[in-house]
Order: C-alpha cells, then structure tokens, then sequence
C-alpha cells in the first residue's frame, strides 16, 4: 500500500483548498508604524476621550453574561434580550435555577441561542463552586469560564476589530488571536486601555464592511486602505 502524502498535492486540491493554502501560506504585510499608530489613535481619542461598552449591564456578572452573549452576535441584539434575562436571573445562584431552558425562552433572539444557553449556566454553576459566587478579577480565571475562553482577553477582537486592525495596518493578521496579538505588540501603551473600544466603535460606525464612510472618517489620511470610499 502506497504512502500517504505529507502534504496535499496542490494539482489535486479543491478550490476551496486552494484558496486556504494561499491565504495561510501569504506573507501578512507590516503593521502601521509607530508614528502612524500615535497619529491614528490620538484621533480616535480626542473624538472620544472616554468610550465604553455598548451593551448594557448592572453588574460584573451581567456584563461577564453579556459578553458571552455577545460573541457571533450584535450588541444590539444581546440588549433587546437580556434585560429581561436579567430580570429573571440577577445572580449566578438564580441564573443555575432558571437553567437552560429558562434561559434558552430568554435569548432565543441571539444567533447560537442553544450553546450560549449552557455557557451561561455553566459559568453560573463555575462562578458558585469556584468563586463563591463572585466573577473573579484576573484574566487567567475569567478564561476558565465556560462561553468566555477568548471573549475576554486584553484585546478581544470580534469582526469589527478584525476587519479594522487589517484594513487600517493596526494589527494585521489572519485571524483573531494573531489580530489580538498585533494590537498588544503594536498599539502604543498610553492607548492599550481603550483600544479595544476605539477600535469596535470606529468598525461599526465609520470603517463598516460593505461601505466604510471614508469621506467622514476622522483617520482617513492615515489610513493605507485603498480603495477608499467616494462622497456621494
């Protein structure tokens, strides 16, 4: 019996296959430089010295419940749900009692309904047997949690940050966790607070996927994306 190739002969590769190889094997290009990175954010931060989150919570538990909602869905999404979610269910030990079906009646709305369901009664039950009810304070142990895993690094990147950290030369790279580790490699210290903000706001209202509104973009003249889009 013939050896099986180490490697898929290219000749005989789908073109899905073919596409993927391409974009693994393609070298990234450079992140923005120094200067140009303090040029952007500097902006950015005088548009909007202090932004914060859009999805609205009470607590640390909700916003740490939000924020597993909110992974592969809106943030508009996640808040026409969850404030009677939270109604429901204000605490880890009342969010483990409405259980799964009783949260699943609450975010059905929310795309991944099922899965995120027991995320958050999971993390709940987490919370209670490990943390004595409380959502611990270090990275290390938010990661733990069951629906958080990557939601919560230094630098969580969702589609907006993905698209905006490669179209702008922030942080390029070919998927989230290489996009994360160019915004903490790259991003001047002074602006690493909030980067993940400036970067998720300027995504969803200025630098959109199918149209950004270049002609109003506070940054556009040190932004290397091309084609920008014309006024009108």
């Amino acid at each position: 019996m013939a050896a099986r190739p180490l490697h898929p002969d290219p000749l005989r590769a789908s073109p899905e296959q073919a596409a993927k190889t391409r974009r693994q094997t393609a070298r990234l290009p450079a992140p923005l430089p120094y200067a140009g990175q303090v040029g952007i954010f500097g902006r950015l931060q005088a548009a909007n010295p202090h932004p914060v989150t859009e999805l609205e919570y009470r607590d640390a538990f909700t916003l740490l419940v939000a924020v597993a909602l909110s992974a592969q869905a809106t943030d508009v999404s996640v808040n026409k749900a969850t404030p009677a979610l939270f109604d429901a269910a204000p605490t880890p030990q009342a969010m483990v009692a409405l259980g799964v079906e009783g949260v699943t009646e609450h975010i059905r709305t929310i795309g991944l309904y099922r899965q995120k369901a027991r995320n958050v009664v999971a993390l709940s039950q987490r919370l209670i047997d490990d943390f004595g009810g409380r959502v611990p304070s270090s990275r290390a142990a938010l990661m733990t949690l069951p629906g958080v895993g990557r939601g919560i690094p230094a630098q969580a990147v969702d589609t907006h940050i993905f698209r905006v950290g490669n179209r702008t030369l922030i942080a390029p790279g070919r998927d989230e966790a290489q996009v994360e580790r160019a915004i903490e490699d790259n991003v001047p210290a002074e602006f690493q607070q909030n980067a993940h903000h400036w970067l998720i706001l300027h995504g969803r209202y200025i630098c959109q996927a199918r149209r950004p509104r270049c002609p109003v973009c506070p940054i556009t003249d040190l932004c290397p994306y091309e084609p920008k889009t014309l006024p009108g």
